[in-house]
Formats: structure tokens, C-alpha cells, sequence
């Protein structure tokens, strides 16, 4: 056996770094029972190494590549045609073209080949890779394979596979060619086959498309092809194309596209028989891999040939379940404005925060909602809670109700609520609106909760060890007490219950919409709106001194403040953000994640919001803002009140109205605390822990602080009992948190993995509007200004945001926008309750919003009916 060449039949598991991804894969199905590979071998990397690593120029052309982003598109085509032209012009090692031409002379040189490419990081579970590298068909005569050969060793500096493998965060250096030579096959039929739909994504349906002749016309989107789709040994649904074209080998070597004969044209690509047959083949694949796979196929003399199999890397992961029961899943990062990866300490705080019954799968949580669904009382409470935070995820859990083969449905106990009742629904089970709230009772739990939290810090600092990791356990309880509180509850539930009931009625009566939007502008209370108020005043004072200002343009050290203290005004700009910390310093992106980086650790990611204020923001504007917002919305529910009087039974109306408004004027505010609260305690939290892993890396445990986040509580809590840890977990958890990174979460998924995409049911919307959920009222022009990370803001007067979510610590940024967009969030969820606040025009739910709006584009964004007009 020779280093540089392996038959496919050679080739052993753990040799991805001779043969890559392919090859690999290759050899695996080429030793499965009934599975037909068509005979080949692979020049595995060793002589790709050999070829290239005397040559200094193209080992200097690798650093210069090394050092360039994906942004500089011009120099990485430079770079990359220079080191094509190297390898092309490179002379095989004598010891490769031997082995190469033993081989054609075992398998017969007078056969055409396929030589392919197999890239080291290419078909991994994580990143395929797929079409990143070259394939050539039909070739014959040891020295044209051998020219192949270099041409694939070249297409490893393909601009799109550089691109690509900076976007994996692959090293060039790194990443190793081998060259897969296989005996050709001439079908009358190949094409593709997925073990999940790619469509759903869902596990039991397999995917076939066919079409005739070789499969490289499918590939490239030269033909349309037959799609067939068979679930548990069942073929369910059959497309057959129109299929006017085929790829052909030529006697004399490479290929030919044909036109098909017309009768031929709308012929189905394969026969039923022959549907299952391959249907029957992929599944044996899958079982052999252990996960869902997408299969290329060829059909010769009615005998399948398999050319290559891959690991699917787009699926979402399935929420684990202990049981072969149907499920349906909702993802949790949709409700709290959160869809980013949480590292495991972080998801075993949460979980142990809650009582749902809560799932992982690719880093996120989902609730298991099923028997919820499954009873026709709590499916109306579920449906209408959810339609409340995400219409998407109403519809998307209302497709799967309908289908009534999925869930197993309970006897109907009693009446569905109708309709008229959508108030009730609003409010938690058990918990009624009280007319006899007193507006003090929002404070008492206010005073109640810090109480609370200030002894937490007094005692905790006396805690260390294991008893640190009981005591939290305690307090834990606590929180959910706070969390979970009726009174708390009712005071939230009562709120939006009063905002529902003046939306309804105000449109019955009087034909407003969304009346209760205005009247929600600047109420009392709310501890978020008020933080972003607040960061307005620490830009006023800091506003009086222009070389401090200049100071923080330029600044990148996160300890800025030593510096700052030498400048004018230095010391008061540290005052002003200090205190700010003081109150809201515990609070971040992600925040539900205690991982996360706190602004209290790391004051620097203020300092781009601070400077927005004082570049697009008036001063003394946060009482301006504020006072504003109050006079507009006194002054709605005095017009309401006034054109109700004119009505039939107008003066009972006013009564029944203001009676609502006081409630969304007295209690909205606080629906923000208890998420502030808690936040507020998984601060003083992960302080404690992080003097726990100091004491852990002092030891030798683990390397930085910042390992712990990749363990979850149980296990700091073993680690630190035991002074030991196995730190291949650590680095195993970091490579799947940066895969799921890569992860975008679905609304819902069910057992099956199948994604379940909702739906806006809309009518009359303009023609190329883009449908969200109208969550504040109002329209508003301006230039769209798409942002992902809060840390890239730059911000103009007048800008409209569009982002994927915003969770409370994005809302500062509301002070100078004068709308919003966002991909996810729902009527109630914190971007929606903020911008109504501010009175900002805003739509939420937009699916795919980063991408369908360009930044820079001039946008018109109907906070009232909900959608994005492009202008520009």
C-alpha cells in the first residue's frame, strides 16, 4: 500500500487527513453490503504536500492570504489566481505518478475516470464544503489524469473555496488536498438524494431528485429535475419536470449537453419500483452514518451506483426527548429576543430558572408544547398567548392542529372560549383583571424585589466552594418566587389585558387602530425605557468637553478610564458612567445568558451609543422626550374620551375607556422589572462563580476564567468539589458553540425535525411590501440602517433600525431612531413595548428583514398595518 495512492477498499476511518471528506466517505460506502461505488482511488494529500512544499513562493502567497478579511475580495482573487498558476505549473513527484499509473494499469487505462477533489475540510458534519472544489468527467490516458490531477490540487484556490473556508474559520495553511480518481459510469438517469427534506427539514420524508443523464446537469442548474418525496416507505407526492436538456460523456472524452427527444421531455425520470429501491438505499446509507445524508446517485444497466455521500450541515437539531412520541417545539430565544447560542452554564441557569418544560438543541432551549395542544382548553390559552408574542409561531403551531394526525387530541373537557372573549385570554390561567389594584402596588414590588436583591449581595460574599453553588441553588427559589409572583403577574396580565380591550373597542367604536399604542407613550415605571433616558443625560455630561469627546472617538482599551482621568471634564464623564453602571451595569446583548459580557465588565461598549446621543440628540432632550410622549398620550385619551360621549351610550363608554387607560397608564411600566430583576441576580451570581474560577485556573483546573461557561452549573459545581476536570470538554463544548453559532433557530420543530414556517394572512397589502406585525402605530420614512451587532453602531438623526432582535439592552438605541425593524419579536415583547413607548413606528416579525433591506436603502416603514415599503 502505497503513502501516496489508497483504493477505495484501503481506505480507513481516521484517515481524513490522507483522502479528505470525500474520499473518506467513499471508502466507508464502498465496503457497505449492496451499495455499488463504482471502483476507484484517491492521491491522498501526502502528495499534494510533497508537490508543493519546497516552492517558497507559494508558501509566501499562503501568509500573505492569511493575513486579508473576506472583505477584501480583490487581493484574495489576486493572491489565490497567483497560487493556481504555481500548482498548475508544480511537477508531480516521481513516487505519486507511479503509484497513480499502478493503479490505472489494476483498474484498466483504457476506461474514462472522474477526477475529483477532496479538500480535508470538506464534507464534515459541520461545514460541507460542497462544489468549493473542482470535478472533472470522462477523462482518459494516464496523462491527462495526471494533468487533472494538479488541476484539482489548483482548485483548492478557488476565490469561492478561500472565501469559504475564511467564513469556517479554516487555515489555508492548513486545509490539505486529495484527488479522487473513479471509474466512470454512463447513466441514463442520476441526480440527488436527501434523507430529510431540505425543504421541512423534516427527518422521515426523503427527497429525491432525477433527472436523465449525468448528474453534473442538475448540479450546475442547467435542467430542472423530477422531485420525489416518500415518507415511511410511501411515495406522497411526485413532481415531473420538463426536462428539455442532458449531460452526456463523448466517446472521445469530457461531456455534451443534448437536447431530449419531446416525448421523452415530461417522461418521469424513474419508476415507482426504482423510487423505493433508491428510497430503501439511502436509508441503509443514513443507518451506516448515523445522521441524515445527501446522496449522489447514478442508475446504469438498473443497478444504483452511489458517487458520493455527505453529511446534511443545514438541519437544525432535534430538541431531545426521551421517547418515540410525536412533539412539537417553540423556541424560547423568539420570545425573549435572544436567538444566539447560549454556552452551557448560561442554558442551566435558565433552566433552572423556569418551570416550562424546557429542550436543547443547537445551543437554544425549546418549550415542549405538545400537551398544551393536545387539550382543546389549554390549545386556546397556548395559541392565543403565543399569537400574542409571535403571530408566526400561532400560525406555524395552528398548520400542525389542523394536519390532526400529528398530536393525539384529549376529549374536549369544555367549550373552547370564543372569540368576544380575547380580553380573558390575555390573562394567565387563574389570574383575573382586578378593578381593585392600587397603582402603589407596582412600587411595593419594586421596593420588595431590590430588598431582596441587596441581601442577596450581602449575603453571598460570605459563600465559597460547594456551599457558594447550595446557597444559589436557595436563592434561586427566590428569584422564581419574584419571576412567578400572582401579584406580579396579575399587574402585568391586567395591563395588557386593558391594551387589548382599548385596541378592540377603540376600533369598534370609533374605527382607530391600535389606539392603545399612543396611550402606552411614556408611562411611569418602566425601568427599561427609562434606561435608555438615562443614557441620554450621561451624553449631556460629557457634552460641555470637546477633547474628552475626541477622546472616546478614537478609544479601544477597555480600561479607557485611567486615560480619561488625565483629560478636562475626565473625571465627570467617569461619574456620569459610573453611576449609570451603577443601575444598569448588569445588563448586556443576550443578557438571559449570564455568560454574557456584562457593561459592567466591559464599559467601552457604551462608549459608540454615548457618542450617537451627543452627535444626533439635543441636550436636555431624555425630559423633553419623556414629557412629550406624556402630552401626546393625555392628549389622545382626552380626544378618545370626547368623541365618545358623542356616541350612543357614550357616557358608560367613557367610564368602561378611562377605567382601561388608567390601567395601561399605572401598570404597563412594570411588565420590564421582573426580566430586570433577574438579570439584576444573575449578576451577583456569576461574580461569585468567577472568584470560584479564579481559584480553579490558580489551581491548574482550567486555563482562563471564562472556561466555566462551557460547563454547566452540576459540573462547576463537581469541578470545584473536586479540584479536577477533564479539559477536553471544554474545547470539544467550544467547537460546538461555534457551530451553532452558525445555527439559525426555528419559531417551531417538531420530533420529526420538520420547521414549521408561519404565515402573515394578509390581503391588500402594495405590491413588493414586506409583511411584518404591526407593533406600534405610525409611519415613518427614512434610511435603513441594518445592524447585527450593537458595537458597529453608527447612527444618523432621523435612521430607521433594522436588526435581527433587540432585547433590553438595545434599547438606548431608540432615543435617536425614528423607527424600527426587526426579524423577530411580537406585540409584547420588549423592542414592541419600548418603541411604543417612545412612540417610534415600528414592525416586528419581519422574516429574513437583515437581508430583504440593503443598509443605506430609503425605506417607509406602517407601524400601524404593518409592513416595509423599499423606495429606493
Amino acid at each position: 500500500m502505497s503513502s501516496f495512492v489508497l483504493g477505495f477498499q484501503e481506505i480507513q476511518k481516521k484517515q481524513l487527513r490522507l483522502v479528505g471528506g470525500k474520499g473518506l466517505n467513499l471508502g466507508a460506502l464502498s465496503k457497505m453490503d449492496g451499495i455499488h461505488v463504482p471502483e476507484g482511488f484517491c492521491v491522498t494529500t501526502v502528495g499534494y504536500q510533497k508537490a508543493i512544499e519546497q516552492n517558497v513562493t507559494h508558501h509566501a502567497l499562503l501568509d500573505q492570504l492569511t493575513m486579508l478579511n473576506v472583505e477584501d475580495r480583490e487581493q484574495i482573487a489576486d493572491i489565490s489566481r497567483k497560487i493556481r498558476q504555481i500548482i498548475l505549473q508544480v511537477e508531480i513527484p516521481s513516487d505519486v505518478v507511479e503509484a497513480v499509473t499502478e493503479y490505472l494499469s489494476q483498474l484498466g487505462e483504457e476506461h474514462a475516470y472522474a477526477v475529483r477533489s477532496s479538500a480535508t475540510a470538506e464534507d464534515l458534519p459541520h461545514a460541507s464544503f460542497a462544489g468549493q472544489q473542482d470535478t472533472y468527467l470522462n477523462i482518459s490516458g494516464t496523462e491527462a489524469i495526471l494533468w487533472h490531477i494538479r488541476k484539482c490540487w489548483a482548485s483548492l484556490f478557488t476565490d469561492r473555496a478561500v472565501i469559504y473556508r475564511m467564513q469556517n474559520g479554516f487555515d489555508h495553511r492548513q486545509v490539505y488536498l486529495s484527488v479522487i480518481v473513479q471509474r466512470m459510469v454512463f447513466p441514463q438517469a442520476s441526480g440527488i438524494l436527501f434523507t430529510a427534506d431540505p425543504m421541512t427539514s423534516n427527518r422521515k420524508v426523503l427527497s429525491i431528485d432525477a433527472s436523465y443523464g449525468l448528474g453534473e446537469a442538475l448540479v450546475s442548474g442547467l435542467v430542472s429535475a423530477d422531485c420525489y418525496k416518500i415518507q415511511e416507505g410511501q411515495i406522497v407526492n411526485k413532481r415531473i419536470a420538463t426536462k428539455t436538456l442532458a449531460i452526456y460523456g463523448r466517446k472521445e472524452g469530457g461531456t455534451e449537453t443534448r437536447q431530449l427527444e419531446p416525448d421523452q421531455q415530461k417522461t418521469q425520470t424513474l419508476t415507482e419500483q426504482q423510487i423505493l429501491q433508491l428510497a430503501r438505499i439511502g436509508r441503509q446509507i443514513e443507518a451506516y452514518f448515523g445522521r441524515p445524508q445527501d446522496i449522489e446517485w447514478c442508475l446504469a444497466d438498473n443497478i444504483f451506483y452511489i458517487v458520493q455521500s455527505r453529511p446534511i450541515t443545514t438541519l437544525y437539531p432535534i430538541p431531545e426527548a426521551n421517547d418515540q412520541e410525536n412533539h412539537v417545539y417553540v423556541s424560547v430565544g423568539h420570545q425573549q429576543m435572544m436567538t444566539d447560542p447560549m454556552k452551557p452554564l448560561g442554558l442551566s441557569f435558565y433552566l433552572l430558572t423556569t418551570p416550562a418544560p424546557m429542550r436543547k438543541a443547537g445551543g437554544r432551549l425549546f418549550v415542549d408544547v405538545t400537551p398544551m395542544l393536545a387539550s382543546p382548553d389549554s390549545r386556546a390559552t397556548i395559541l392565543n398567548t403565543l399569537g400574542q408574542s409571535d403571530p408566526l409561531i400561532k400560525d406555524a403551531l395552528l398548520t400542525i392542529v389542523e394536519r390532526g394526525s400529528f398530536i393525539k387530541l384529549l376529549p374536549d373537557v369544555k367549550n373552547e372560549p370564543s372569540s368576544s372573549q380575547s380580553n380573558k385570554d390575555t390573562l394567565l390561567p387563574g389570574v383575573q383583571e382586578s378593578t381593585e389594584f392600587d397603582p402603589s402596588i407596582v412600587s411595593d414590588l419594586i421596593k420588595r424585589n431590590q430588598a431582596s436583591v441587596e441581601e442577596l449581595k450581602q449575603n453571598i460574599q460570605t459563600k465559597s466552594g460547594v456551599d457558594l453553588f447550595d446557597y444559589i441553588l436557595e436563592d434561586i427559589q427566590q428569584l422564581k418566587k419574584m419571576l412567578f409572583d400572582p401579584q406580579s403577574t396579575a399587574v402585568i396580565m391586567t395591563a395588557m389585558g386593558a391594551s387589548t380591550w382599548i385596541n378592540e373597542h377603540m376600533y369598534e367604536w370609533l374605527g382607530e387602530k391600535n389606539a392603545a399604542d399612543t396611550l402606552s407613550q411614556s408611562v411611569s415605571g418602566n425601568i427599561t425605557s427609562e434606561m435608555g433616558l438615562a443614557l441620554l443625560d450621561v451624553a449631556d455630561a460629557i457634552r460641555p468637553y470637546p477633547e474628552v469627546i475626541e477622546y472616546l472617538q478614537h478609544v479601544k482599551e477597555d480600561d479607557f478610564e485611567e486615560e480619561l482621568l488625565k483629560l478636562e471634564g475626565g473625571q465627570e464623564t467617569k461619574d456620569a458612567i459610573d453611576a449609570y453602571l451603577v443601575k444598569y451595569g448588569m445588563r448586556c446583548v443576550g443578557e438571559i445568558d449570564i455568560t454574557r459580557t456584562r457593561w459592567s465588565e466591559k464599559p467601552i461598549a457604551l462608549v459608540p451609543l454615548i457618542l450617537s446621543n451627543i452627535k444626533n440628540v439635543e441636550p436636555q432632550e431624555s425630559q423633553r422626550k419623556f414629557e412629550q410622549g406624556r402630552q401626546e398620550a393625555l392628549a389622545k385619551e382626552q380626544e378618545l374620551l370626547n368623541r365618545l360621549k358623542q356616541l350612543p351610550d357614550g357616557e358608560q363608554k367613557v367610564i368602561e375607556t378611562k377605567r382601561k387607560i388608567d390601567l395601561i397608564r399605572n401598570f404597563s411600566g412594570y411588565r420590564e422589572y421582573p426580566k430586570y430583576g433577574m438579570v439584576n441576580r444573575y449578576f451577583v451570581y456569576k461574580q461569585a462563580l468567577l472568584k470560584e474560577a479564579e481559584r480553579l485556573v490558580q489551581a491548574g483546573v482550567i486555563h482562563t476564567k471564562e472556561d466555566i461557561y462551557y460547563l454547566t452549573f452540576e459540573e462547576l459545581r463537581e469541578a470545584v468539589s473536586s479540584n479536577k476536570l477533564d479539559n477536553q470538554i471544554i474545547s470539544k463544548r467550544k467547537e460546538e458553540y461555534n457551530i451553532f453559532a452558525k445555527l439559525t433557530p426555528p419559531r417551531v420543530i417538531t420530533s420529526d425535525g420538520e420547521v414549521i414556517a408561519g404565515e402573515y394572512k394578509r390581503e391588500n397589502l402594495p405590491a413588493e411590501a414586506i409583511a411584518g406585525l404591526a407593533v406600534s402605530s405610525g409611519v415613518i420614512e427614512g434610511r435603513a440602517r441594518v445592524i447585527i451587532n450593537m458595537e458597529d453602531v453608527d447612527l444618523e438623526e432621523g435612521d430607521i433600525l433594522v436588526t435581527a432582535f433587540t432585547d433590553p439592552s438595545w434599547t438606548p438605541l431608540f432615543v435617536c431612531i425614528k423607527g424600527l425593524v426587526t426579524e423577530v419579536g411580537g406585540l409584547m415583547t420588549h423592542g414592541a413595548v419600548i418603541a411604543r413607548e417612545y412612540g417610534l413606528p415600528a414592525v416586528v416579525g419581519v422574516d429574513n428583514a437583515t437581508n430583504l433591506i440593503k443598509d443605506g436603502q430609503r425605506i417607509r416603514v406602517h407601524g400601524t398595518e404593518g409592513y416595509i415599503e423599499i423606495l429606493e
